[in-house]
């Protein structure tokens, strides 16, 4: 029964507001609406080819509306009756709209016959009622009816309701039996022979194995190169190893105590539920790879890093925004979630709400919710404020699917409904499957503390999930009984041989970007040939000639640009950061530049996308730079007013893309602490974890001038306590990120153009200008950006009489031109101000050197804006102490709660006594 009846004329919002009001005839709504109208064409609306003639615009006086709204209700509230809960812990729902007595329909065992012109059959309402409870009312419920798109609702109908009334084939259902069977024998296994582990096993969930089964299965026979997943702890196991082709004998030795990594690497590896894997599957004929990426225990924040890893994949196949094919056919997303996770992690809304953003958008992500009933121990009902889990789905109007995990085969035919909505219309489903834990929330845990109903009814169970399916099947024939044990004795077998191997098991090496940091600090050329650097930046400004720019723009934008870069003079960061960024574009690297309002830039600096002032048409500069199609393409992504999702996403993609240029600006420097779980997760810890470089390069804008306790420092002391840089070892490139904090243009132009040009990749962190960005001092030259040139780690003083410095004032960032500008006004000869541009890793070599220079000096100091908690002081001084050998005197604001005071005069006072404390005799 694929239509009912026609949807098209039941979606009208007129007809809506008057479709659960008991009308006695339909003809006086018709009468006064004069918008409603069909013709049944083809027998009866319960068969699979009824067709209905969408050209009427009548109504017949015979027929009956009140049928059809009754068949509208089962569509609209039908799940909320369905039989979804294989627990059985709640009542069924009295949904008075799904009763036809409601409409004024006649008792069940009426015949309709003549009563809806056309039909040809002797139909009763206890028949339509049948099908009716069959297809939205039995394992699966479907929500749709928030969906905006008439098109989408339509084909909802249609495609659910064929769906739902096609048998499983019986090959179909021996695989899911096989899959199902396999998974219980896992954790049978594990749970014999590691009784103290923590696997989070699968079961009670089991019927979730034949939906990734069928989702890879679609994934081949559609010719997709990749399916990406992310998925929490339940049931990761069971899937890694029974289809993932993850070696039974790594899984043990990880359970055994052992190393994931091999011996030699770098790294310190991760729990056994966030293992990995990388595999290509078979099916008919047909392959796909699908990649398991790795999930911290924060849970959902997997979601938007599986995202930007998915976007990264289809562009290197030219699908995405400014790609060729059609996005989401080659590379899918598939996301797993936890049932409390879904709806209490507020990561999930980001990630949704960016899902049909441009340059976010891969073509719609499938999301499979292993639905517990339980988060940790807390039940459902106290767990969130909405009906469903899946709830959250709603904000973008995306279907849900919800479905009784005893049910196997209606698994299978949600996965299939999802995949073909995904297919077609590129966006978000979800399918919520509802199941159970056998153990509570670990194999050790005891639930009945807690949740003593729900597990009285787990344990009552007179068998598992897989046994009734697999009974069933003896009983239909389709499976043997003996077949089914001797399956199970060739996996014991095969689970107790890898066991056995498992200590002497050897992991293969995890394949990086190119190599590793070299362990020295290392200067790489940067530079650029200045005839090259200005024929970029010209055209980083051209527009076409038919291009309304502002006025304003052009005048301070474009045409202040090309005069600097006739001079070769007082270049600013804006110049500075587009000439890198052009420059790789030139050479053939892509770029991405993404956060909030990027294009245009936080303090309207950057420019780089340009808006027709009458059109409201975007000019992106950048990407026509006349190299006859050898170019670069840059993505100039502004995102969604998020940090967390946004960050993951572009950390997903960085690593997606190692070959590309990937920048993430916080709108101001603090901002990032929205994502600190993306950052201490993901940023600082993916390497030494999982074996993932990332190039990432996150600009926080910094600097205290006055603006309140919000948006005055990145928190630099956050990331420097985040890096693995040892104080008492000297330069060493073999960390895990590096912290900058540069004070000229052509700094920023080195670090960008340096992130692309080693053959190693390390996230970068930028303590980014603010003021600075039109500072008259902070400018460079062409020069400075000429072939042989390369980001300082230190920048020196440039004093006459090195001898004669009695004081030596260490310091990081827009600091220095404070400082500076002081000592220039009161003729200060002895003071040497020295800038550690970067700040992890520490360069003590080049300290050290400077040390020696200013041999002479009685006092050395570091001064910084931040207060003494805050800022590099208590990062820089034990490496001071231990490695450069000598004692720093702190000077700067003392400690304090707040990153800095909400008070101008106060801010005015505490600036001025920083001067004071370095100039004073």
């Amino acid at each position: 029964m694929s239509n009912l009846i026609s949807y098209k004329r039941l979606i009208d919002l007129k007809y809506f507001q008057h479709l659960f009001s008991p009308i006695s005839s339909f003809r006086d709504y018709h009468s006064k609406q004069g918008v409603f109208g069909f013709k049944p064409k083809i027998h009866s609306p319960l068969s699979n080819n009824a067709v209905f003639d969408e050209s009427s615009t009548s109504v017949s006086r015979n027929q009956n509306p009140n049928l059809l709204r009754l068949v509208e209700a089962y569509r609209r509230h039908g799940h909320l009756k369905a039989a979804i809960d294989p627990l059985n812990l709640h009542e069924a729902q009295n949904v008075p709209e799904l009763c036809p007595s409601f409409y004024g329909l006649p008792d069940v065992d009426h015949n309709l016959n003549g009563i809806l012109n056309g039909w040809e059959t002797n139909a009763s309402t206890s028949d339509v009622v049948d099908q009716l409870e069959k297809l939205y009312c039995s394992s699966t419920g479907i929500e749709f009816m928030h969906v905006e798109s008439i098109e989408e609702r339509e084909w909802l109908v249609n495609e659910y309701e064929a769906i739902n009334s096609q048998e499983v084939d019986p090959v179909t259902k021996k695989e899911i039996a096989e899959a199902m069977i396999l998974s219980q024998n896992f954790d049978n296994f594990v749970g014999a022979k590691f009784p103290t582990v923590k696997r989070y096993g699968g079961e009670g969930a089991e019927s979730c194995i034949p939906f990734y089964r069928e989702i890879f299965k679609l994934a081949a026979s559609f010719d997709a190169h990749h399916v990406f997943m992310c998925m929490a702890h339940r049931g990761r196991l069971n899937l890694l190893t029974g289809m993932l082709n993850c070696p039974y004998e790594l899984m043990f030795s990880k359970m055994k105590g052992r190393n994931e990594l091999p011996v030699g690497t770098k790294g310190i590896g991760d729990v056994l539920s966030h293992l990995t894997s990388v595999t290509k599957l078979n099916f008919d004929g047909k392959t796909v790879s699908v990649t398991m990426l790795p999930n911290p225990s924060h849970l959902e924040a997997a979601n938007p890093f599986t995202a930007g890893r998915v976007r990264a994949e289809q562009q290197k196949i030219q699908e995405g925004d400014y790609g060729t094919g059609n996005m989401g056919d080659r590379v899918v997303c598939l996301q797993v979630h936890g049932d409390a996770a879904v709806s209490g992690q507020g990561v999930v809304q980001e990630t949704l709400a960016f899902s049909q953003v441009p340059h976010f958008n891969v073509g719609g992500s499938l999301h499979l919710i292993v639905n517990n009933q339980v988060g940790y121990t807390t039940p459902a009902d106290r767990g969130r404020s909405s009906r469903y889990c899946s709830d959250v789905a709603k904000s973008i109007g995306v279907p849900v699917i919800h479905v009784n995990g005893g049910d196997p085969e209606a698994v299978v035919r949600a996965a299939r409904l999802a995949w073909n909505y995904r297919k077609t219309f590129q966006r978000d489903i979800f399918v919520d499957v509802l199941c159970y834990r056998r153990w509570g929330h670990n194999e050790m845990d005891e639930p009945t503390f807690t949740n003593p109903v729900m597990y009285s009814a787990i344990h009552s169970r007179s068998c598992s999930i897989p046994e009734a399916y697999c009974q069933k099947l003896v009983e239909e024939g389709v499976m043997d009984q003996a077949a089914n044990q001797n399956l199970l004795t060739n996996h014991t077998n095969q689970m107790s041989f890898a066991f056995k191997e498992a200590d002497s098991y050897s992991p293969s090496a995890t394949p990086t970007y190119s190599q590793t940091a070299t362990g020295d600090v290392t200067s790489w050329d940067t530079g650029v040939n200045l005839d090259v650097l200005r024929w970029v930046g010209a055209r980083s400004v051209h527009i076409p000639s038919d291009f309304s720019l502002h006025p304003t723009l052009k005048r301070g934008h474009v045409d202040a640009r090309l005069n600097k870069l006739l001079a070769g003079a007082n270049l600013d960061w804006s110049t500075a950061e587009s000439l890198a960024i052009a420059s790789l574009l030139y050479q053939g690297y892509d770029c991405r530049i993404s956060g909030q309002d990027v294009g245009r830039g936080t303090f309207s600096q950057r420019h780089c996308m340009l808006v027709d002032q009458k059109s409201n048409e975007i000019c992106i500069p950048m990407n026509d730079l006349g190299t006859d199609g050898t170019q670069g393409h840059l993505e100039v992504a502004n995102s969604i007013l998020s940090e967390e999702a946004v960050l993951a996403f572009e950390y997903g993609n960085s690593i997606g893309r190692p070959d590309a240029l990937c920048i993430w600006e916080a709108q101001f420097g603090d901002f990032f602490n929205g994502a600190q779980i993306i950052i201490d997760t993901f940023v600082t810890s993916g390497e030494t974890k999982w074996q993932l470089q990332s190039g990432l390069v996150m600009i926080l804008p910094h600097g205290f001038d006055g603006a309140g306790p919000e948006h005055s420092t990145c928190r630099i002391e956050r990331f420097l306590q985040l890096t693995d840089s040892r104080e008492d070892v000297a330069d060493c490139d073999d960390i895990n990120m590096q912290v900058v904090n540069p004070t000229t243009p052509a700094q920023m132009f080195h670090l960008l153009r340096r992130q692309l040009i080693r053959p190693y990749r390390k996230p970068l962190i930028v303590a980014g200008p603010k003021l600075l960005l039109r500072f008259p001092a902070a400018v460079s030259s062409l020069q400075d950006l000429a072939p042989g040139t390369s980001f300082k780690s230190v920048l020196d003083d440039n004093l006459e009489s090195p001898a004669n410095v009695r004081r030596v004032v260490f310091v990081s960032g827009k600091h220095y031109y404070a400082l500076n500008q002081q000592r220039q006004e009161k003729g200060v000869k002895d003071v040497a101000i020295i800038r550690l541009e970067e700040l992890c890793p520490f360069p003590a070599l080049e300290v050290q050197k400077l040390v020696t220079k200013y041999s002479n000096a009685k006092e050395f100091i570091w001064s910084q804006e931040e207060p003494r908690n805050g800022g590099a002081w208590n990062f820089v001084e034990p490496r001071f102490r231990n490695v450069v050998g000598i004692n720093l005197r702190y000077s700067g604001r003392p400690v304090l709660a707040a990153p800095a005071v909400g008070v101008s005069a106060i801010h005015k006072v505490e600036a001025a006594n920083l001067m004071k404390d370095i100039f004073s005799s």
